[in-house]
């Protein structure tokens, strides 16, 4: 007579499997209605100047929505931008909305997401030493054409955000703007400047000089 006690297994993983589908089915759920909220939240806050589908506006508004920003971005670096807006620029803070709304939004950015996430590795990376004397230079020379010659952006009438900013430089990781200047973003006019099929095949240590020049921007203005 075969044992009753040998379909205890078999019957144990039937009960996990259960108790787990309903789990994963939640929790997409959840997901689903945390990125729908986020969409209101953007369509009643943040459409007006970043555009439909948070693609932005060159000379206006950057894309909220670029893969490379999205990959390289951390949920902190978003969330601080929402929270504290960028002081000097035409992004107001946005504290108001509170810390679930500002997650929301930050969800539904990350739904547009196509390249893996490499935002913690990025803000690991080490902090950039240089001769900002030298990276002056390059700034004034690359940079500055989209930029402005202080980092001032759209309202030194550039096509470039304010990158010489608190705003954006106490939320940027050396790492994240060592990056941005390596790779560039698609579909926008920030084109990469290291590699031989860039704009300019910028060295590791010259791209270095151009950060540490670029934390020294906020206190000299």
């Amino acid at each position: 007579m075969k044992s009753k006690r040998s379909n205890w297994p078999q019957a144990g993983a039937v009960v996990a499997l259960l108790l787990l589908a309903p789990i994963g089915a939640s929790q997409a759920d959840a997901d689903s209605a945390l990125i729908q909220q986020g969409q209101a939240l953007y369509q009643a806050n943040c459409v007006f100047c970043h555009q439909a589908d948070a693609i932005g506006k060159a000379g206006f508004a950057p894309s909220l929505t670029n893969s490379e920003l999205l990959s390289m971005a951390s949920d902190k670096f978003f969330m601080g931008t929402i929270r504290d807006g960028r002081f000097g620029t035409g992004m107001p803070p946005f504290a108001h909305l509170g810390r679930k709304s500002i997650k929301a939004l930050v969800a539904y950015f990350r739904s547009f997401e196509k390249l893996p996430n490499r935002s913690e590795e990025i803000d690991d990376q080490r902090e950039a030493h240089g001769d900002p004397r030298l990276g002056r230079f390059w700034f004034e020379q690359i940079c500055a054409t989209c930029h402005g010659v202080k980092g001032d952006g759209y309202l030194a009438g550039g096509t470039g955000t304010a990158i010489g900013k608190v705003g954006f430089l106490d939320k940027a990781s050396d790492g994240f703007i060592r990056m941005t200047i390596k790779e560039g973003r698609s579909n926008t006019r920030m084109r990469g400047f290291n590699g031989p099929d860039a704009l300019a095949n910028l060295s590791d240590q010259e791209i270095d000089d151009i950060i540490v020049y670029m934390r020294s921007l906020p206190n000299s203005q």
